[in-house]
């Protein structure tokens, strides 16, 4: 590959990671799980709490049965649980649960309760990294776009080899 191509390839990624970063969807801060928490909540307009409230649009806690077992509830109505629907016996179905949650109330201050937001469980912070994914996706698919719209055209593997073969 010619020195120019390699050179346009990193000014295009370059420029690409600059409009990443000021949309928040930058590659450093994807490892910190507090800025895509963040970055997550942010998007969908999404506040995440422990602190049961009669206002919330959903809601996911454990609950205890009659014999001592753990169960946990879903449900975006807090004075209505259906055993059938909301009800769950393990907490690996939580996060699907979590995310449509998310994508249903995608509207302006939904409030999400979690009694379990700050005790480290595993897909809580599974469903907020599945959705920063989508995100990056996203952002990264519109920050193309507006590339090509300032003249930078995306590097390809095809008109490489056309380069390459007109110019050397």
């Amino acid at each position: 590959m010619s020195d120019s191509i390699k050179k346009y390839e990193e000014l295009y990624d370059n420029k690409l990671e600059e409009k990443m970063i000021s949309k928040g969807f930058g590659e450093l801060d994807s490892h910190d799980e507090e800025h895509v928490m963040k970055v997550v909540c942010k998007h969908f307009d999404l506040e995440l709490t422990d602190t049961w409230s009669s206002d919330c649009d959903h809601y996911i806690y454990e609950e205890s049965t009659a014999d001592g077992y753990t169960v946990y509830v879903s449900s975006h109505d807090s004075m209505i649980c259906n055993v059938s629907e909301n009800v769950f016996y393990y907490d690996n179905d939580l996060s699907a649960e979590l995310k449509q949650a998310i994508y249903d109330n995608d509207h302006d201050d939904v409030k999400i309760y979690l009694s379990m937001l700050y005790d480290g469980e595993y897909w809580i912070q599974d469903s907020i990294q599945d959705l920063y994914i989508e995100l990056v996706e996203l952002y990264t698919d519109i920050c193309k776009d507006e590339l090509t719209d300032e003249g930078f055209d995306e590097p390809r593997s095809a008109d490489m080899l056309n380069l390459i073969a007109n110019n050397e």
